[in-house]
């Protein structure tokens, strides 16, 4: 349960990044196991000397990779050192193997020499292909073939079969390191494209927010402040027009009141069909697969605007809180006289709740929780394993409170 609630903690991008590093490094690990099968009897009595070899040699194709898929996401230098005690280690062993082993195996066009030539450099090629550039890749293979070449010639045996088999392997391997390389970058890139996505967006709207509040209110507080400047210097002089100054201070003061509700109320308000529609947009963006369920035309205005607010808080805790690949927002008119609506998602973080799937509220959810309580409706946040759904039921009678959200 530890291990299935770590992997749940990671992100979708985390967890793609663990399985292609694992793919390499079982597929390495598989290496002793058909050595030891396919070349015991071969071998002879010097098998376990050679499984140590080269259990030892595919230790070092795993650090390679992982230090040259690092490396490929820019989180640390090329492992040079570490390439080249492998690359030492691949000659030493295959030039090993040929002085144990020299001749062909009866009725067999290669040996055991020729098996572990294979074996060795085509691991180290497909540990190389993640750590250094694709032309440093080819020439280890190049180089790997003309051994290949060269060994059946000293052993008499077909020797461009030999080098055709092995550069056709190493090719494959080759290319599908490098590839699972750059989908890798390619997933990390877009992961952190998401996360920028979602903080430009929380930021835009704190901008927007700002600028109305100084382009609104702060003339009027400017006034305010000459206003009650001058009242003061009239009072000193005890001029009785500093009385109609305070006055009209008072008057600024309501106007910019009366202004600032307008800027909070306009912040606060959305408008539902709009929401869907920046909802399809944004989630879209980020790659998550958004699907609409209901029309929102019949609904009547005193829930709309509530729903609106709804499906932005849903939606923002989506881009912020999960790995979502698919979200689903639904609109239902109920038989009693309600409507509800429900935001669902499959990406969601962390550990379940322990209270059977309740969700505990953030700061979002409180107050949108508050904003249906005042209109008799309620708000409901679950979840079950890797899925989360926020549903919103309103009555279609709400009073008119939706004029502004709670302050």
């Amino acid at each position: 349960m530890a291990v299935l609630g770590w992997w749940r903690r990671r992100s979708q991008a985390a967890r793609f990044d663990l399985s292609v590093r694992w793919s390499f490094y079982l597929n390495f690990a598989f290496v002793p196991f058909l050595v030891a099968t396919g070349l015991a009897p071969e071998i002879g009595a010097a098998v376990w000397l050679v499984l140590a070899l080269i259990a030892v040699h595919m230790v070092l194709c795993a650090l390679i990779v992982g230090a040259g898929l690092d490396n490929y996401l820019g989180r640390r230098p090329r492992p040079a050192a570490l390439i080249a005690a492998t690359g030492a280690l691949t000659v030493a062993a295959s030039v090993g193997g040929y002085l144990a082993y020299p001749d062909v195996s009866p009725g067999d066009d290669g040996g055991p020499a020729m098996s572990i030539l294979m074996l060795l450099t085509t691991c180290f090629v497909a540990a190389l292909s993640t750590a250094v550039r694709p032309r440093v890749t080819a020439v280890a293979a190049m180089a790997s073939c003309a051994a290949a070449y060269g060994l059946s010639v000293r052993q008499e045996a077909p020797a461009l079969d030999a080098a055709f088999v092995l550069g056709t392997l190493l090719t494959v391997v080759a290319f599908a390191g490098r590839v699972s390389a750059w989908m890798l970058g390619l997933v990390w890139e877009l992961d952190r494209a998401r996360d920028v996505q979602a903080n430009l967006a929380v930021t835009e709207e704190r901008l927007r927010f700002a600028r109305d509040l100084h382009d609104v209110v702060g003339r009027t507080l400017s006034a305010i402040a000459l206003k009650a400047e001058l009242a003061a210097q009239l009072a000193r002089r005890g001029q009785e027009t500093a009385i109609d100054e305070m006055l009209d201070v008072r008057r600024v003061a309501q106007e910019s009141l009366t202004e600032l509700r307008g800027v909070v109320g306009g912040y606060r308000s959305s408008s539902l069909d709009v929401e869907l529609a920046g909802a399809r947009s944004l989630l879209a963006s980020a790659g998550i697969e958004c699907r609409m369920i209901g029309e929102s035309g019949g609904l009547p205005e005193s829930v709309r605007t509530p729903l609106g607010w709804a499906v932005r808080e849903g939606v923002t805790n989506v881009l912020r809180h999960s790995d979502a690949r698919n979200c689903t927002i639904a609109l239902r008119g109920g038989a009693s006289g309600t409507v509800t609506l429900t935001i669902e998602n499959d990406g969601v973080r962390g550990e379940p709740a322990p209270d059977g799937g309740r969700v505990r509220f953030g700061g979002g959810l409180v107050g949108l929780a508050e904003r249906a309580a005042g209109l008799g409706g309620t708000v409901v946040a679950d979840r079950f394993r890797e899925r989360f759904r926020l549903t919103v039921e309103l009555p279609t009678h709400a009073a008119a409170a939706t004029e502004g959200a709670p302050t």
